[in-house]
């Protein structure tokens, strides 16, 4: 349970730091908005100041006159090299006027156009006609003229666009009459703008990834200290005691401290490593063949009855679901087993396995799978992942050419949905509420050991109150008579169908009354290995029935 704490404690930390990163990155967007704004307002501002001190150099009642000047009569000109020298010494880029066509203000007309000498573009000749940008300077144009506005604004620095990212001023050029003789534009590039803007922004993904870094080595650290460390010493010293077959001078429980579920596995494996001591030190003694196979034997019974769960009910204290399994191996030892184990308070992780051969080798197999599928699942893995993993780490190490056919399934108790996953097992039973068992055919992935880099796919199921899961392992359709005749499917739903109503306890045992009865006296060929689920419903559920 305490690591399941560790776990949670991470995950909360996790969430912790992903709120602190959704503030940052929360803030840094305001705080780049508000510095944008600051910086525009700053520029446009400076361009209306030079916009209205052009406006008072220049007299509106004679645009008329300079119309028709040609630009080239002293006055025109006299104004222009005004213009043009308040525009060199503002910092504008350009400062222009001009008439558009009052009819739909699609072209306008330049009267004046004057450039910053250090800029690289170039000025629009006197009297130059060009379409109107777009319909946004259409509108400003039309609220100038027809008197809606004072003076304008447009910011140009999204998109697609001629010329670099500027601002242009608008402003209205009033006659005696109060009418608009013209339009004074005055435009800045926006370039300090947006190298101010980059920099304020590389800053802060600058800031930005050294926390995510930060974030990211210190939960490894913690993880790497609490879990993966101290698994990693347990692996080096199951291979190192399946090599040697000797135990260590200084055991796990010494090396790891920890008082949890990895604490617990330290122990199980200094236990084993003693009990297999033991055994080899046992069996040298015997000299009689018989007694030498008979004290294995004995020995890999025990170890593999304390491998798998038989404490039932398995959670008293958890009403929302009834579970029971067995396993009655068909040698003193066997390949099959099955597993079940709370990941955390909500999930229930099930397992349902056979271990290809029978014996000895195939019970090592299996504790070896068992464990590996259990550390996975602890680890709060997906069942694709899960088996991927095992998989990877069978695989890696499999000189015998061993293979495990593996159903695993993990239950949201609160909600009822299933998340499972199948490497070549067979078939699970599905017996919806009022219904029978049926067949629920699954897709099957390939079998575990088998293939290097297999990648194993899951799927869904929603088990809701009163529907019944029953897992098992090919010895019970393939159970054999005196006639060669096997059992099969049909007579194992049958046999689920006859007890639907009765407990998983008593569902089990009505199946391996079938099958003896079937088989009689021949003598049992593989493992009878069988899980059964019977689901009530969550907490809520079931205290609504109660009421």
């Amino acid at each position: 349970m305490k690591l399941l704490k560790q776990h949670a404690a991470v995950k909360s930390i996790g969430g912790i730091v992903l709120l602190l990163l959704v503030f940052f990155a929360t803030v840094s967007l305001i705080g780049y908005n508000s510095f944008t704004e600051a910086l525009l307002s700053q520029y446009s501002e400076g361009a209306f100041l030079t916009a209205e001190t052009a406006a008072r150099r220049l007299d509106a009642d004679r645009m008329e006159e300079y119309a028709q000047s040609g630009g080239t009569t002293p006055e025109y000109l006299e104004a222009w090299n005004e213009m043009d020298e308040l525009c060199n010494s503002t910092g504008a880029t350009f400062i222009y006027v001009i008439q558009p066509d009052r009819s739909d203000y699609a072209h306008i007309t330049f009267l004046f156009s004057t450039i910053d000498h250090d800029s690289r573009y170039t000025k629009y000749d006197f009297g130059y006609v060009r379409d109107t940008t777009n319909d946004e300077y259409r509108q400003k144009y039309r609220a100038l003229y027809e008197l809606e506005a004072d003076r304008e604004l447009l910011i140009r620095d999204r998109g697609y666009i001629e010329t670099d990212p500027h601002i242009t001023a608008m402003i209205g050029l009033k006659g005696a009459d109060g009418q608009v003789k013209a339009i004074l534009c005055v435009q800045r590039q926006m370039d300090v703008l947006a190298t101010a803007r980059k920099k304020y922004l590389s800053k802060i993904v600058l800031a930005l990834i050294i926390l995510v870094l930060l974030v990211i080595l210190g939960q490894s650290a913690f993880l790497h200290r609490t879990l993966l460390q101290p698994l990693k010493q347990i692996s080096d010293e199951a291979k190192r005691f399946s090599k040697e077959n000797v135990k260590a001078e200084k055991k796990l429980q010494d090396t790891i401290r920890n008082r949890d579920e990895i604490g617990h596995l330290a122990a199980s494996i200094d236990k084993m490593e003693d009990r297999i001591q033991n055994y080899i030190e046992s069996i040298t003694q015997i000299t009689a063949e018989k007694e030498r196979i008979n004290t294995e034997l004995a020995l890999a019974t025990r170890i593999q009855a304390d491998m798998l769960p038989h404490v039932f009910p398995p959670f008293p204290d958890r009403n929302e679901f009834d579970l029971y399994a067995s396993m009655d191996p068909a040698r003193e030892v066997g390949g099959d087993f099955y597993d079940y184990f709370l990941v955390d308070d909500d999930h229930l992780c099930m397992v349902m396995a056979d271990v290809s051969g029978k014996g000895v080798p195939a019970a090592l197999f299996m504790m070896a799978s068992m464990i590996l599928l259990r550390n996975n699942a602890m680890l709060g893995k997906s069942p694709a992942e899960i088996l991927t993993d095992v998989n990877a780490a069978v695989c890696a190490n499999n000189r015998e050419e061993m293979f495990v056919t593996v159903w695993l399934g993990i239950l949201e108790i609160s909600t009822g949905r299933l998340t499972a996953s199948n490497a070549g097992h067979e078939y699970p039973v599905l017996m919806r509420a009022g219904g029978e068992f049926e067949l629920y055919k699954d897709r099957h992935g390939f079998v575990i050991g088998g293939m290097e880099g297999i990648r194993y796919k899951q799927y869904e199921l929603q088990i809701n109150p009163g529907d019944r899961l029953f897992l098992y392992t090919d010895g019970v359709p393939e159970a054999t008579d005196a006639d060669k005749e096997l059992f099969g499917t049909e007579r194992m739903i049958q046999a689920l169908n006859e007890h639907k109503d009765r407990r998983p306890e008593e569902v089990l045992n009505g199946v391996r009354r079938a099958v003896d009865g079937f088989v009689k006296e021949e003598e049992q060929f593989d493992d009878l290995t069988m899980l059964c689920l019977a689901y009530r419903g969550s907490a809520d559920d079931i205290c609504l029935k109660d009421e």
